[in-house]
């Protein structure tokens, strides 16, 4: 626990109708986050401060730095300032793996090409999950981007973050995560599915944003095979979902949807019309 909230009050003028009258309205938080790993910070990011252990796990994860939760031997939570530092402590290897790592991105300095490292990152091979299996109907689709609506009360006070779940098809939604950050939303949400033991291929992970290519990288590494949104995805996105066989599906309202990658996992027989 800390001392920071997730909400604030923030006066305001509202006008409404022709009427211009004075109010408030609460507002998420957002601070800086920082994550550090043997005493060294790795990363600093804006978020909203909730969820913090499932977002080092998740951040872990999908950043590369451990492969399982028991990698991690703690993580403990720290107040710094205006920030919050999350220190985690990993176990004996990946330490000594993570020095070499930084050591490695800190060499080339001044030849010039020095943000090939964060390229190569960036645009890093995604894990294949081609070989899932699921049969996922549309009725379904259209239950698990219900849910996530309403179960997200961070939302629904201040109508101004992201919101991540992942959905077991005969079982709901079992997990839900919100943040400023779409990205960390979606990486508390993988946190919080590896610390509950839960398989990533088993589910599909739904969010409330648009699809980048960051989102289905993340969601393939926690092994998921469908990424489910309410807003479209980026071209990119859609060739690296192609490639990494997942089924990527967007724009999803109510019963409507659009599917751009994997239709096979979808039980509408929508590759025959298609074909």
């Amino acid at each position: 626990m800390t001392s920071f909230k997730t909400t604030a009050a923030a006066p305001e003028i509202i006008r409404r109708n022709g009427v211009t009258r004075a109010g408030s309205r609460v507002v998420p938080e957002e601070v800086a986050i920082a994550f550090s790993y043997g005493g060294s910070t790795h990363a600093v990011m804006m978020g909203t401060p909730a969820d913090l252990e499932d977002f080092a796990v998740g951040f872990s994860l999908t950043e590369g730095i451990i492969s399982s939760m028991a990698e991690i031997e703690s993580i403990t939570v720290v107040e710094e300032g205006a920030g919050l530092d999350v220190q985690v402590t990993l176990i004996e290897d990946k330490e000594d793996a993570l020095r070499a790592r930084r050591r490695h991105m800190a060499g080339p300095v001044g030849c010039g090409l020095c943000g090939i490292e964060s390229i190569e990152q960036a645009m890093r091979p995604v894990p294949d999950v081609s070989a899932v299996v699921m049969a996922l109907s549309p009725k379904e689709i259209s239950e698990a981007v219900a849910a996530l609506n309403n179960a997200q009360p961070l939302h629904l006070e201040t109508h101004a973050v992201h919101g991540a779940g992942f959905f077991l098809p005969g079982r709901g939604l079992i997990a839900v995560r919100e943040d400023v950050g779409r990205h960390n939303a979606l990486d508390k949400l993988a946190g919080a599915v590896v610390r509950r033991g839960v398989k990533g291929s088993g589910g599909v992970v739904v969010v409330t944003s648009r699809i980048s290519v960051e989102m289905v990288q993340k969601a393939a590494i926690l092994g998921s095979a469908v990424l489910v949104a309410i807003s479209a995805p980026t071209a990119l996105a859609i060739r690296t979902a192609e490639e990494a066989g997942m089924t990527l599906i967007a724009l999803t309202r109510g019963e409507d949807f659009e599917i751009f990658t994997r239709t096979d996992r979808i039980t509408t027989g929508v590759a025959a019309d298609v074909a």
